[in-house]
């Protein structure tokens, strides 16, 4: 695929080619702290699973960290004990909770990840809040196709991740503005860096995929044109760092036509369109708004309301109101997947849904999503059959 992305010639906005990525491997100056650490995983199937485990400082004790989730994708974390302990304890918590992996058919992971190094912070707020996309119609797509007001990326199938570099201390902040831990490889490529920033970006298995710089040595960048926080982000970010990079990006017409229909032939998840002069806006307006999405597929966030029999849960959203759980259908859970719990949000691709029952049709369960609030589980996120055929007529005509 061709790619352009945008570069500073002259004082004036122009693009060039993208360099090319290489996956060589980067030193780091990283001092690590954890005391004991494994990775063990699970192959059955279709099933492909890591764990890891860590014995870490933190006060004046010792704390048992882990991760866990499918290979590939961006791991959950967690820890043991949230009171810091002796280290004799913390060693005999982390022996226990390794061997009761064992015992469930884990084993020694011969590609040995980096582990996800976590403070104790997890889970706090951290103030800061997400630049959130409303979806966009299929018939606005071509004005902004054609057009020169918005550039376009990749829509990456990740999770939402900020990081923040503070001297020696670089923190994970997810999409609701909570602190979480994040890969190790990602760190110490925001440790090259050799100063502060704010990065925003889609975090994808162990990769950052940048496209947003919201500070820098202090300085807030968020006021300014999105075009010239971008351009920043490629002169901040270092090259060659496999962990690390920024998103493809085109502004010309041809280009954002020509990757729009190569990432939709390659099944994609979709395309985001964003405003090259609008500064950045937390939040997410009602409608609308600066930065929009396209999904080549319907993906929606769901609260499970009941565990069914053969590995299948019953689905529900809020109402319009926001005070009510409504059905939204039901959704089997593939072998590989642990069963979720009633009350967790799961995100599940369905082909379309039924305006009469509110069900979802030809629903495929994706996995569980910690870092979205049950209160954003409601029915407006849903693309209803009509709906689906009244845009698709639109855009033959």
């Amino acid at each position: 695929m061709v790619t352009r992305s945008p570069g500073l010639h002259g004082g004036h906005f122009v693009f060039t080619l993208s360099p090319k990525q290489q996956n060589k491997p980067t030193p780091s100056n990283m001092q690590t702290t954890t005391i004991q650490s494994t990775s063990l995983h699970y192959r059955e199937g279709n099933s492909d699973k890591i764990y890891q485990a860590a014995v870490e400082p933190k006060d004046d004790g010792y704390i048992v960290t882990f991760a866990y989730g499918r290979r590939g994708n961006t791991l959950n974390t967690g820890i043991k004990n949230e009171t810091p302990v002796p280290l004799e304890t913390a060693t005999k918590l982390f022996n226990k909770l390794v061997a009761s992996k064992v015992t469930k058919g884990y084993q020694p992971d011969g590609e040995v990840a980096k582990p996800y190094q976590q403070s104790g912070d997890e889970g706090r707020d951290s103030g800061i809040r997400c630049q959130l996309l409303n979806p966009v119609e299929k018939n606005e797509l071509s004005r902004l196709l054609t057009g020169r007001t918005h550039c376009l990326q990749e829509k990456h199938d990740g999770r939402r991740l900020m990081v923040r570099k503070q001297g020696d201390k670089i923190t994970g902040i997810n999409r609701r503005g909570l602190v979480v831990a994040i890969p190790d490889s990602i760190r110490e490529a925001v440790e090259h860096i050799p100063f502060d920033v704010l990065i925003d970006g889609e975090a994808v298995g162990d990769t950052l995929h940048a496209f947003d710089l919201l500070e820098v040595k202090g300085n807030d960048f968020r006021h300014r044109r999105y075009i010239d926080r971008f351009s920043g982000l490629i002169m901040v970010i270092p090259p060659n760092l496999p962990a690390l990079r920024w998103v493809s990006t085109s502004i010309d017409p041809n280009d954002k036509v020509e990757i729009y229909e190569e990432l939709r032939l390659t099944n994609r998840e979709g395309v985001v369109f964003k405003d090259v002069d609008a500064p950045f806006s937390p939040g997410r307006p009602n409608s609308g708004g600066p930065q929009l999405k396209f999904k080549f597929v319907e993906s929606a966030s769901f609260i499970v309301t009941a565990r069914n029999e053969k590995r299948s849960v019953s689905l529900g959203l809020y109402n319009a109101d926001g005070d009510k759980l409504v059905p939204a259908g039901n959704v089997t859970i593939p072998p590989n997947h642990v069963i979720p719990a009633v009350g967790d949000v799961v995100e599940t691709r369905y082909l379309h849904a039924f305006r009469e029952s509110g069900s979802i049709y030809q629903p495929v369960y994706l996995g569980r999503r910690t870092d979205i609030p049950a209160a954003d589980c409601t029915v407006d996120q849903l693309k209803f059959k009509s709906e689906l055929a009244t845009t698709t007529a639109a855009a033959a005509a």
